[in-house]
């Protein structure tokens, strides 16, 4: 089975002082070339969705999507235009802010949906009792684009709203931190210390200083 990822990176970035969150430098490098390194050992083909800056996006060598309209839809637009461009039977989105995000994700999240068979599933950590679902880390069948078409058309823009038209599997990580959304400037230098931290620790005897992929 081939799956295609695909990095949501459509946003306006209005809580970092509207800066395109995806190109924010993090460990040295912008977010979402994190992001890339992170899934794309783990799909066959990958997309970035980008509204903006598309110069720049076009540097990293992969295909972009844009929303179709053009009012910066939020998520679920995102999805729309990845749907919309997938060639593949199943589809894989993450955030452009999770430099983090677990190397595990997308078989997991297949496992959880095949078992189910569902439409969807997503992420979802606990919090002691409580459960934090994590939908934007979703794996799609490609088919759910027309309930998704539907959807938008009636105003709606809520992820976790759609999700309940769907049959969904909510697939549980023990990793709260690696689905967190860098929506601010401290967030992102707590998850950068996170890194620098999981880098020192995970480098070779030898004293190399190879990074995480």
């Amino acid at each position: 089975m081939e799956i295609t990822g695909l990095i949501l990176a459509g946003g306006r970035g209005t809580r970092m002082g509207n800066r395109d969150k995806g190109l924010i430098p993090f460990d040295g490098q912008p977010l979402v070339s994190h992001v890339v390194r992170r899934l794309q050992p783990q799909v066959q083909h990958l997309l970035i969705n980008a509204n903006q800056n598309l110069q720049t996006y076009s540097a990293f060598g992969l295909p972009l999507c844009s929303d179709v309209s053009a009012d910066f839809a939020g998520p679920l637009a995102g999805l729309q235009a990845g749907l919309m461009r997938c060639k593949t039977s199943h589809l894989m989105a993450v955030p452009c802010d999770a430099p983090l995000l677990p190397l595990d994700l997308v078989s997991r999240l297949l496992q959880g949906l095949q078992t189910d068979g569902a439409d969807a599933a997503f992420a979802v950590t606990h919090e002691g009792e409580v459960v934090q679902p994590h939908p934007v880390f979703c794996l799609l069948r490609v088919h759910v684009l027309d309930q998704l078409n539907q959807f938008l058309e009636s105003g709606g823009r809520s992820m976790l709203r759609w999700f309940a038209t769907l049959r969904v599997a909510q697939v549980p990580f023990s990793d709260t931190m690696a689905f967190c959304n860098l929506n601010t400037l401290e967030e992102l230098r707590r998850h950068e210390h996170r890194s620098i931290c999981e880098q020192v620790a995970l480098a070779p005897a030898t004293g190399g200083s190879e990074k995480l992929p």
